[in-house]
């Protein structure tokens, strides 16, 4: 089966979907459902997240997926999904406050590193998601799907509607400066620990590097994180499997993975905002790197984006 899993980059969201590549055994192009739905993120979240957009325009991550997946009907597939939403709009203490709103569908996962102890301090684990899967059971994540009737003649999509409103895991989190985001399909958490990864991009960005990150380090941390995915399956020179999460030699997969920092706009440098001109004051952007790669190869394409938000400065309040 070819690489079916996507990703997404915006300013205001950043998305991992690992479309199921069995369907391709029916027919069905198991790469379109996870694009489609991506898309439709994309362009939903721009649109409710914009400073002038109306009140009520952004409800929250389960509302803004729910309507993604119905405008992607009749498109046939099934996928995970992990979707995380930069909001300014969140206050704390009567302020406003930038978080990322997580919603997690299946068993692509997210984590959050932050350094703790100031500038000179390592990126420490902060935030975490679960996977979610029927049982535990590696095979059977849960699953955004639509199929046709040749497939189920009981489906309808208010199954998957259910699943997203009743089913999705949400969570939100602080958003600081700095801040990097790893998230990935179970191609990266199956393999690696997260200790791993914390390992990974403290080696790019050691305590005390420069801030922000350059572009080339944040692209050059997510292809650490796949080639690191793919070796766990491979045999040491001994001959021994190399330990993983799920058991020695992990799973071959493919693999989808974004890592992101999050940085004050005025810092960046950058001036190719599509709302720079909008509110003006310091902000918060997200700048993103983010590939899929089948299993078979440890070799990403290259690309990036510069990616950001408008959220004030974050007061310290000790969430997370």
């Amino acid at each position: 089966h070819r690489d079916a899993d996507a990703t997404l980059q915006t300013p205001c969201v950043l998305g991992v979907a690992d479309g199921v590549s069995q369907v391709d055994d029916f027919g069905i192009d198991a790469a379109q459902l996870p694009q489609e739905l991506l898309s439709r993120c994309k362009a939903l979240a721009e649109q409710q997240l914009r400073p002038d957009s109306p009140d009520g325009g952004y409800r929250g991550p389960i509302p803004l997926v729910r309507q993604a997946f119905q405008e992607t009907a009749p498109t046939p597939g099934a996928t995970t999904l992990l979707l995380a939403v930069l909001d300014n709009t969140t206050k704390m203490h009567g302020k406003l406050h930038p978080m990322i709103a997580v919603i997690s569908i299946g068993d692509c996962e997210l984590v959050v590193l932050r350094r703790l102890q100031g500038e000179d301090s390592r990126l420490t684990t902060v935030f975490k998601t679960e996977m979610q899967r029927i049982d535990g059971n590696v095979g059977t994540p849960l699953q955004l799907a639509r199929v046709p009737a040749r497939m189920d003649a009981n489906f309808h999509d208010g199954v998957t509607v259910e699943v997203i409103e009743k089913g999705s895991a949400v969570h939100c989190v602080s958003a600081y400066e700095g801040d990097i985001v790893v998230m990935g399909s179970d191609g990266v958490f199956d393999n690696l620990f997260t200790s791993e990864i914390a390992d990974i991009v403290n080696g790019v960005l050691s305590p005390g590097s420069s801030y922000p990150a350059e572009q080339s380090k944040i692209s050059f941390i997510a292809r650490q994180i796949v080639e690191a995915s793919h070796l766990k399956t491979r045999p040491q020179h001994d001959g021994h499997m190399r330990d993983a999460p799920i058991g020695p030699g992990g799973k071959a997969d493919d693999t989808a993975c974004v890592v992101a920092e999050v940085v004050d706009l005025e810092s960046s440098g950058d001036e190719h905002s599509p709302t720079s001109d909008q509110s003006p004051g310091p902000s918060v952007f997200v700048n993103p790197w983010g590939c899929s790669v089948p299993g078979t190869t440890a070799d990403p394409p290259a690309g990036w984006q510069r990616l950001r938000r408008r959220p004030p400065p974050p007061q310290s309040d000790g969430s997370s």
